[in-house]
């Protein structure tokens, strides 16, 4: 079984913005990033396609594969609570700097830890581990992307975002 972790394209929000599960728009590159990430994978025949209901994955999605497509909220990204829609810079207070020290395990104010959504994650993964198919795509949120990474390649979370993954990234799995 293969996986195809696809990353949405960029977003329409100011840099520093804390957007995690709001649901933020596209840039107007999106239909030359879309075109980009199809042809990577275009001569995949996919067995089950799943997306982030977030808009950003949901257009995505529908304009890679069309129909068709699972959406399941456990591929949402980290729900930052209070943060959502702030200023990174502005978040200065002890709330913030004892999330900073253990991101894995604190959850932000009104929101969820890592740790949380590693959890959330993991049981989609276990789920369509299940699964007798070839090839599954899912389009979905940096955060959910390094949750999946580190689950199937048994790494430490709090290394998670040593990882870079980019906007439109298409990463490829098996298992």
């Amino acid at each position: 079984m293969k996986l195809y972790l696809i990353r949405h394209t960029k977003v329409d929000v100011e840099h520093g913005i804390c957007y995690g599960q709001s649901d933020v728009g596209i840039a107007e590159s999106f239909k030359e990033e879309a075109k980009v990430i199809k042809k990577q994978i275009s001569d995949i025949k996919f067995d089950k396609i799943y997306s982030s209901p977030l808009s950003r994955c949901k257009k995505l999605s529908e304009y890679l594969f069309g129909s068709g497509i699972k959406y399941d909220d456990r591929l949402m990204e980290l729900n930052f609570g209070d943060w959502e829609l702030q200023k990174w810079n502005n978040l200065r207070n002890p709330t913030i700097d004892e999330w900073m020290k253990d991101f894995v395990n604190t959850p932000c104010p009104n929101g969820e830890s890592f740790i949380e959504m590693y959890y959330r994650v993991k049981a989609f993964v276990n789920e369509t581990k299940a699964q007798s198919i070839d090839n599954i795509a899912i389009v979905t949120h940096g955060g959910v992307i390094r949750c999946i990474l580190a689950y199937l390649l048994n790494e430490d979370l709090k290394d998670a975002f040593k990882r870079e993954i980019g906007y439109g990234e298409v990463a490829e799995l098996n298992f």
